[in-house]
């Protein structure tokens, strides 16, 4: 094997295994690491290869699994998402998969309630215009947001 720095290509492989094991990665975040661990050229390519051979980098899965993640825990919007999935050059197809995620109902809950958290009953025209920049901002879509604010008037 061939030394990359201080590591050989093995260990080196092992090293991202585990990185890609321990949280669903995109492309882009293992070829930075792969940097950083000073692997360039070929034996970068030749990894990285491996790594989607043997499904431990799937950008399909990493799609789903970060629009599920960021919609359940940070209560993003589809455009944030689909904003950040193409920051990290994830294809239309995959970001389309990832989206999908996302069940119709659940989403208009999520608006719902993050609403009612931030109404507190005021309904004036100054605190619904805060709350729909609030959710613009969290990459709502505009006509969802201002259509489930007119339920609260």
């Amino acid at each position: 094997m061939k030394k990359q720095g201080s590591l050989t290509k093995q260990e080196v492989l092992l090293k991202l295994q585990h990185y890609c094991v321990y949280q669903d990665r995109c492309h882009q975040e293992v070829r930075s690491k792969l940097l950083e661990l000073s692997v360039y050229g070929d034996d970068l390519e030749e990894i990285m290869a491996l790594l989607v051979e043997e499904n431990y980098l799937n950008e399909e899965r990493f799609a789903r699994s970060f629009a599920r993640g960021k919609f359940r825990v940070k209560q993003w919007g589809r455009i944030k998402i689909k904003q950040q999935l193409k920051a990290r050059q994830i294809s239309d197809y995959c970001i389309k998969k990832g989206l999908e995620e996302i069940l119709e109902e659940d989403y208009l809950a999520s608006i719902r309630l993050l609403i009612s958290k931030k109404l507190n009953e005021d309904t004036s025209n100054e605190a619904r215009q805060k709350v729909a920049q609030y959710l613009i901002r969290k990459g709502y879509e505009t006509h969802m947001v201002w259509k489930t604010l007119d339920e609260y008037a």
